[in-house]
């Protein structure tokens, strides 16, 4: 069974003291790749290290809404050509935290968007509290290789995502008792969606309060087999040729 971890930040200081024995445990439990994700200049840059580093961890590059403020168009294009980054990302809207103006969040998720269709690379969404802008900015743009992580819509929503094309990342979050997940789940199509953990957050049940890592993945995959009547082998593998479509790795 191959697994494709497609939304991680093991770069993050949390990894700091086992980084590379956790990365090896993580190649020799049925992780094939692992997609590492940059959210502003220093996170990118150390993103693009570790991939250098080890064959199966690939790269994204962008400027979350965070840190909005902070965007540099043109580190961000000349990253982005590096051979180990395959998507633009994590980029998007967050209007929960609202921590840059939403007038800027705006101009430079379109800013990134752009970028992307310009290199012709993937996009990964960061959608909190903002759905309908997200898919208006997108839609206007006339983005095709869309993946919005760790979806948190609803179904019409997802409905609206699906009939684009775009597809949807699960996280440790449909594992949660209150999780309104399962109706999108069983609604997404089976060559629509990724698996994700977003380590070191959303640690999935059981292991909530703990710092998650791409290991955890497996509750992940179990949970989305039991909704959907399915075996995890099956969500795994599915998952995994989706995600190297998408990313256009080799399977």
């Amino acid at each position: 069974m191959k697994i494709f971890e497609t939304h991680a930040h093991l770069d993050f200081p949390q990894f700091d003291k086992d980084r590379e024995q956790l990365i090896k445990k993580c190649f020799n439990k049925d992780i094939e790749y692992i997609l590492n994700i940059g959210v502003d200049k220093k996170t990118c840059n150390a993103s693009i290290k570790l991939a250098e580093k080890y064959d199966r961890i690939y790269a994204a590059v962008g400027f979350h809404p965070h840190d909005a403020t902070d965007f540099n168009a043109e580190f961000i294009r000349r990253k982005a050509q590096h051979p180990k980054v395959i998507a633009i990302g994590e980029i998007g809207l967050d209007y929960y935290r609202n921590l840059s103006p939403k007038d800027i969040q705006k101009k430079v998720f379109e800013q990134q968007i752009k970028i992307a269709l310009e290199l012709n690379m993937p996009i990964i969404v960061h959608d909190r509290d903002a759905h309908e802008d997200c898919y208006d900015i997108l839609s206007r743009n006339n983005a095709i290789n869309v993946v919005f992580h760790c979806f948190s819509g609803d179904e019409v929503f997802a409905q609206k995502v699906i009939e684009k094309g775009w597809f949807i990342s699960f996280t440790g979050t449909v594992t949660y008792k209150n999780s309104n997940m399962e109706n999108i789940i069983r609604l997404v199509p089976e060559d629509k969606f990724f698996i994700e953990t977003d380590s070191p957050y959303l640690s999935p049940h059981p292991q909530r309060g703990k710092r998650n890592s791409p290991l955890n993945l497996q509750y992940v995959i179990e949970k989305i087999s039991e909704i959907r009547g399915t075996t995890p082998k099956n969500i795994a593998e599915l998952s995994y040729i989706n995600a190297c479509n998408f990313f256009t790795l080799s399977k």
